[in-house]
Parts: structure tokens; sequence; C-alpha cells
């Protein structure tokens, strides 16, 4: 079983930055692939970046590149979400999951981003981008 913990979330100015985190614990067995993925209440959930753990390489949707990078620390089993110049339409509860993604889904960005690909979930951290 793999455990996902998010934090960084809470209320910011449009043009500030935010940095998300993801605290993983379990079984590093269970899971080759982490996603960060948003909803809000009136859309379907959307993957925004997903890092391979083994290889690096990451995904972005089009909503986020330039804006939004993903990375991890290995030592610290964290994954993280830089989110800059931050704009009220990424308001969201931002999510982080683990999956285990095969060869072609790890180097394809819509299945790399695709949630039905992950079976483990964080609760999830709320961003609210606001004047």
């Amino acid at each position: 079983q793999v455990r996902l913990v998010e934090s960084g979330g809470g209320p910011v100015q449009p043009g500030g930055s935010m940095r998300l985190s993801c605290a993983i614990s379990g079984r590093t067995a269970g899971y080759n692939s982490i996603g960060w993925f948003r909803q809000t209440p009136d859309k379907t959930r959307e993957g925004v970046a997903h890092i391979d753990i083994a290889s690096g390489r990451t995904y972005y949707d089009d909503s986020a590149k330039g804006r939004f990078t993903i990375s991890q620390d290995t030592a610290k089993k964290t994954v993280y979400l830089q989110i800059d110049t931050l704009k009220p339409e990424d308001t969201a509860m931002y999510t982080c999951a683990a999956g285990i993604l095969n060869v072609w889904a790890r180097r394809t960005a819509d299945q790399a981003l695709d949630p039905r690909n992950y079976n483990n979930w964080g609760q999830g951290t709320q961003v609210t981008v606001s004047s």
C-alpha cells in the first residue's frame, strides 16, 4: 500500500507562486509514476503534471506548461509541484497520485496524465487564487 499526503496549499494572490508537496510512504515497488491532478466542483479531474520516478521524465498538460514544474526528492520520497504566476483559474483541489504505468503510458503524455492509470490517491490540498 502506498500512502500520499499533500501539503502547501492555501490562499494566494494572482501572480504569486506556490509549492505543493506530496509526501510518499509505503512500498516503493507499488508505484513508478507520480501525477498531480486538480479538480474544481464543476469540472472533472484533470492531470497537470507527471513524473517518472526512475527516469525523471516529466509531462505537463498544455494549461500547465511554462508555469508548473514537477520535481522529486528521492531521499525524502517527496514530489513537488511548483506553480508560478498563479491565475484565478488555477483555483482547485490539487491531489497527487501514485501508479504503476507501463512503458508506453510513461512515454505518452495523454496516458501519463490520465487519472484512470493511478490507483493510490492523497486527500488533496486546496489552492485558492484570489485578490
